[in-house]
C-alpha cells in the first residue's frame, strides 16, 4: 500500500496503536492553534447496499462512525486544513487523524514522524495480508483430482 497517497492515510494510521497516533498529533500541534471547521462527532451510520439480483437497496446494519474537520494555524499565520472519517466511535481519534491529515498534506513540521507511523501501518497490513494468503493456501483444494477419480469410476462400470 502506497504511504504517499492521501486516500490511504487513515487506513494506515488506524492500523497502528490509536493512543500513539493521538499522542503524536498532540505533540506536533503544541505550538499551533487548532480550530474546528466542524465539531468532531461520533455516532452510528447505516450501511446501505444493493442486492445483486434486483439492484434494490437494503440496509445491512449500523456501523460506528466518527469524523472531524480541523484547521491548524501556525505561528507564522499559515493555515492548513485536514479531515478524517473513520469507522470507529472515538471522536478524539478522528480529530487526531484529521490533524495528521493536515500535517501530512501540507508537509508541516512533524510530517516525518507521521511518515514513520504510516510505514509501520503499511508493514502491519502487509504482514496481515501475507498471513491471510498463507491461510488460504493451506485450505486450497485441488478439485481437478476429484474429477479424474470420478472419470475412472465411470469407465469401470
Amino acid at each position: 500500500m502506497n504511504i504517499n497517497e492521501r486516500k490511504n492515510w487513515v487506513r494506515l494510521l488506524t492500523a497502528v496503536d490509536a493512543k500513539q497516533v493521538q499522542q503524536l498529533a498532540q505533540q506536533i500541534t503544541t505550538d499551533w492553534e487548532l480550530r474546528y471547521k466542524s465539531l468532531p462527532q461520533s455516532g452510528l451510520g447505516m450501511l446501505k447496499l444493493r442486492d445483486g439480483a434486483l439492484q434494490e437497496p437494503f440496509y445491512l446494519g449500523e456501523i460506528p462512525v466518527a469524523s472531524a474537520w480541523v484547521e491548524l494555524t501556525l505561528p507564522n499565520g499559515d493555515k492548513a486544513e485536514g479531515a478524517a472519517q473513520v469507522m470507529d466511535d472515538d471522536k478524539d481519534l478522528a480529530e487526531a487523524l484529521a490533524v495528521c491529515d493536515a500535517v501530512l498534506a501540507n508537509q508541516l513540521a512533524g510530517h516525518d514522524l507521521l511518515t514513520v507511523l504510516l510505514q509501520q501501518g503499511a508493514d502491519k497490513l502487509d504482514a496481515e495480508q501475507r498471513n491471510r494468503k498463507q491461510m488460504l493456501k493451506r485450505t486450497h483444494v485441488d478439485f481437478s483430482l476429484l474429477g479424474a477419480e470420478e472419470g475412472e469410476d465411470d469407465e469401470q462400470n
